[in-house]
């Protein structure tokens, strides 16, 4: 089952063309990871899937709507959005912020009902910060922080979650927890979508892979067809060592070859 489609999606921030024309389904069941080189367009495509930009042309659906036609609350239920380097300003509890993202499941002004604490506890235990639930979201290191942003995502139980970086800055002991978290909720049901750098990860963990380069996807499908070593020298310019580990694929930069992309103004 198809839970969001772009189609032919062109997407420009400011006079800067950004997306162009751009083709990209998620299924039910499946982990897919956006990847490319910095400036590629990885984030504008999450959020414009979120519902967080305005379309220069194109059309995004979800669960088979126009995205523009869902209202608000009906799609916080559908879907959760994770954007890269989240904050949270207020000295409210890890527990007080990971339960709000059960507000889209309640009525307006009604306490938390038990579904929804037990939705919040299960989303900290699955992120590993259960044990400082009490603590000031204010007094968390950067990693903590984001397993706890993580952690609200989840809490909404999406049926989609968009997940920008999600690893970034975390221990790589953490990493793999997130990582694992994501398939998890994927073979739940769900689709997963996420914004990764790590080719490695990337590999391990993502049924599948599109590369965007140069506005549009220029390369998609399952890892070993998407991480090639034709394909990694065009988009992202470099030659990598490919190998495996107790069966899980390993891709590590070595160097530049001179050729591709980094250098795509977009």
């Amino acid at each position: 089952m198809t839970l969001l489609r772009a189609h032919s999606v062109s997407v420009s921030l400011g006079d800067a063309p950004i997306l162009a024309g751009l083709d990209l389904g998620i299924a039910a069941g499946e982990v897919v990871g956006l990847i490319g080189p910095n400036g590629a367009g990885k984030t504008t495509l999450l959020r414009a899937m979120a519902g967080l930009l305005t379309l220069d042309g194109g059309e995004i659906r979800v669960q088979g709507r126009p995205l523009q036609k869902i209202g608000r609350n009906t799609l916080a239920r559908a879907l959760a959005y994770l954007p890269q380097g989240s904050d949270s300003h207020w000295a409210v509890s890890v527990e007080t912020l990971v339960m709000l993202g059960r507000l889209p499941h309640r009525d307006l002004w009604r306490a938390p009902s038990h579904a929804d604490r037990v939705a919040v506890g299960r989303a900290m235990e699955a992120c590993d910060v259960a044990e400082f639930k009490d603590r000031p979201t204010t007094h968390l290191s950067g990693g903590e922080r984001t397993r706890v942003l993580l952690a609200r995502a989840l809490a909404s139980e999406p049926r989609l979650l968009l997940a920008d970086e999600p690893v970034a800055g975390l221990d790589p002991g953490h990493q793999l927890d997130v990582m694992e978290k994501l398939r998890d909720l994927a073979r739940s049901g769900a689709g997963v979508v996420v914004v990764m750098h790590d080719l490695t990860l990337a590999a391990r963990f993502c049924d599948r892979l599109a590369l965007l380069h140069n506005k549009r996807i220029a390369a998609e499908g399952g890892p070993a067809v998407v991480l090639s070593p034709e394909t990694l020298a065009r988009c992202y310019g470099i030659r990598a060592y490919h190998g495996s580990a107790e069966g899980n694929t390993i891709v590590v930069p070595l160097e530049r070859t001179g050729a591709g992309a980094g250098h795509d103004p977009a």
